[in-house]
């Protein structure tokens, strides 16, 4: 087995079935599956570290936490059985609350298990009667389309009636399995990938603090408004997950989220797959048509009968794949992309828990274990987005924080904690040629404040901190425009469409090239959805 140290030089003569481009969690879980069916694969790995981005890393002398994306609850149940996670010492605990939104005039929501609909009635008894069936309505949805993330959508093809008939039977079970659902639903299921977050809620509540309570999920990650229609359906993605069997719950990875892909990596070694570290890939090899391997920038080639890439299709097209090995029409689409997730991502050390005006006590509540959402209302995130679309970052911004050291003492010293802050909206590229490096500290400096407004004494708790930018994010993980998901989460670039109608189904116009990250169905988000199906299509393709 290579190691980044001693790292094997591969000839033609032997090559690997598979090459991965990309060690994060979606490239170690296609890895997995592959060497599981018994193909020699190779994962290459351009950080010092597998990951992408659930990495752990310290950030200040004495605290870790994790760097990029930083809570769990979308990793799909299947993928952590198959891989055998906790074996390889993965444990996941809930957040005791889910989320807490403290407002200005004092007053709050503490939302989790048992409880939110009595914190609804703090403001509206209609709002909360009407609870329960907005819960079953989403729930009924989230099922149905929970049933459809590990499958490979149906792919638009123009290869006549033969070569479009296992397309056919695809959407067949899915018009099966859709067909299940009332008239109702079925309108429910369009109002849901079509409106937007606020026209969906407006039709269940009255109240802002109800609206904004369900309303904040459909703008976390997404460079998008409230109103923007499709929002609904970003509120619908982060319903789809669990926590330890339970539906909805969000929570910890112990260790951070690092855990999760170190536990991969482990379960990925095992099956078989060889993992190399600061092993950047150059270019791909294509060969009369025919992907044959991969150019390192060191110059190394590593032959393959395959290359599954685990980076945004944008990336993979603008600076992998060589120009002319693709249809010059799918390249100036793919080119066209959405991508750009409007985040400021902020890992903080803090001396001590924050004090909250709205519930005062720095000893630790079960409301600091919950996502903290400095956003009181549809209208301010609102005005957040137009500002940042104006001036590059919004004044007065959304921020969520969560404080995981609540809940796992390995990251900071005792009595002191770290912080995620991960804070919307700021523009993916500023206006007037402005560089993100020039504003960086700028900006962080405002987010602290916000979280100071609601949490006086919080600026003088923080000892250091961690930011990333839109620019940083692309610098450091690959994400275009720092956008998380790989690509926006618009009905344009969801199912079939995602990255592009006619390729939905993880291959690409280069035979032997497939995407298996998040640039492809389900879309964005710890799952590992997309690294399974990807194995799946490329073991039913024999590689």
């Amino acid at each position: 087995m290579a190691s980044a140290s001693s790292p094997a030089v591969h000839t033609a003569t032997t090559p690997y079935d598979a090459v991965i481009i990309g060690g994060g969690h979606n490239g170690l879980t296609c890895a997995y599956y592959l060497a599981r069916a018994g193909r020699r694969v190779k994962v290459l790995e351009r950080r010092s570290v597998v990951g992408g981005a659930a990495v752990t890393e310290e950030f200040h002398p004495g605290f870790r936490n994790s760097v990029a994306s930083y809570t769990v609850s979308l990793l799909n149940p299947k993928v952590i059985r198959d891989m055998e996670l906790e074996r390889h010492g993965l444990r996941v605990v809930e957040r005791q609350a889910s989320n807490f939104f403290p407002f200005p005039d004092g007053r709050y929501i503490l939302s989790g298990e048992g409880r939110t609909q009595d914190e609804i009635a703090k403001f509206s008894q209609k709002d909360a009667a009407r609870f329960p069936a907005y819960c079953d309505e989403i729930d009924t949805i989230a099922d149905v389309l929970r049933d459809l993330i590990l499958e490979t959508p149906p792919n638009v093809s123009d290869e006549g009636w033969f070569g479009s008939l296992p397309e056919l039977l695809r959407a067949g079970k899915l018009g099966h399995r859709l067909s299940k659902l009332d008239m109702h639903h079925r309108r429910v299921l369009l109002d849901l990938f079509t409106k937007s977050a606020s026209d969906y809620l407006d039709g269940w509540f009255e109240s802002l603090e109800a609206k904004v309570l369900f309303g904040f999920d459909s703008i976390v990650g997404s460079y998008a408004a409230p109103s923007t229609p499709g929002s609904a359906y970003v509120l619908l993605h982060h319903v789809f997950g669990e926590v330890n069997g339970k539906k909805g719950a969000w929570g910890h990875a112990i260790g951070g989220m690092g855990a999760i892909t170190q536990a991969m990596a482990n379960a990925a070694r095992e099956a078989g797959a060889e993992i190399e570290t600061q092993a950047p890939v150059r270019r791909l090899i294509v060969e009369k048509g025919v992907t044959a391997g991969v150019e390192l920038e060191d110059g190394r080639v590593i032959r393959a009968k395959a290359v599954a890439a685990n980076i945004g299709p944008r990336l993979l097209f603008d600076r992998i794949v060589p120009e002319d090995a693709v249809p010059a029409d799918f390249l100036q689409r793919i080119r066209r992309f959405k991508c750009g997730s409007g985040v400021l991502r902020m890992n903080v050390a803090l001396s001590e828990l924050p004090s909250f005006t709205a519930l005062p006590g720095k000893e630790q509540g079960i409301h600091h274990t919950a996502g903290i959402i400095i956003g009181p209302s549809l209208d301010y995130m609102e005005e957040a987005f137009l500002e940042a679309r104006r001036h590059g970052w919004s004044r007065q911004p959304i921020v969520e924080m969560l404080i995981p050291s609540t809940l796992d003492d390995t990251l900071a010293p005792k009595g002191q904690h770290v912080a995620s802050l991960f804070c919307q909206y700021v523009a993916p590229q500023l206006p007037n040629g402005a560089s993100w490096d020039a504003h960086r500290e700028e900006v962080a400096d405002l987010m602290i404040d916000t979280v100071e407004r609601y949490a006086p004494g919080f600026r003088q708790s923080v000892l250091g901190r961690q930011v990333l930018t839109p620019l940083d994010l692309e610098r450091v993980f690959g994400l275009v425009g720092g956008d998380i998901f790989h690509g926006a989460l618009s009905l344009d670039q969801l199912f079939s469409a995602r990255p592009m109608l006619g390729y939905g189904d993880y291959r690409t116009p280069v035979k032997g090239l497939y995407i298996c990250g998040s640039g492809t169905h389900p879309g964005g988000g710890v799952t590992g959805a997309p690294g399974h199906n990807a194995a799946r299509e490329m073991l039913c393709d024999r590689v």
